[in-house]
């Protein structure tokens, strides 16, 4: 997403068409609103956050297929929020520290979770391109669901 006409207070140059890149607080207001979304498990409204074809973990997919993924996990995790503790907007990057405070039903992560409660982060970078979400990158802490499921044993 771009905006004309915008005067610019960084003093930013705009491009050869004119428009000037999304502001950092415009981008973290955008990426907010799409955690938005998945809390209130507004998944077809994905289409105006999530271009058509985008990366997650570097593998290409649709987004289609991406909201299949969210949807599978949403599944496994009724009471999944993402609980956004830090973000961070620069240029058309955002990094976000995300908590997790669940029960998940079912497998989850490749682990038979069996209904305990599981506490973790997620660690997300995500690249926009035109307002829209083009590439994800997400790391799991999955050594803390392992500690918290052998604690529990």
């Amino acid at each position: 997403m771009t905006l004309r006409g915008r005067r610019d207070p960084g003093g930013a140059t705009p491009g050869p068409t004119g428009i000037l890149p999304l502001m950092d607080t415009d981008l973290e207001t955008r990426y907010r609103a799409y955690l938005d979304a998945l809390n209130e498990r507004r998944l077809d409204d994905l289409v105006g956050f999530v271009h058509d074809e985008l990366t997650y973990n570097g593998t290409p997919m649709t987004r289609r297929e991406y909201q299949d993924l969210l949807a599978a996990d949403i599944a496994a995790v009724p009471d999944l929020v993402y609980d956004a503790r830090i973000v961070v907007a620069d240029g058309n990057r955002v990094a976000c520290r995300l908590l997790f405070d669940c029960t998940p039903r079912s497998e989850f992560l490749g682990f038979a979770v069996d209904g305990r409660r599981l506490v973790f982060a997620e660690h997300v970078f995500y690249a926009f391109r035109d307002g829209r979400i083009a590439a994800v990158s997400s790391l799991i802490d999955r050594a803390a669901v392992e500690e918290q499921l052998r604690a529990a044993d």
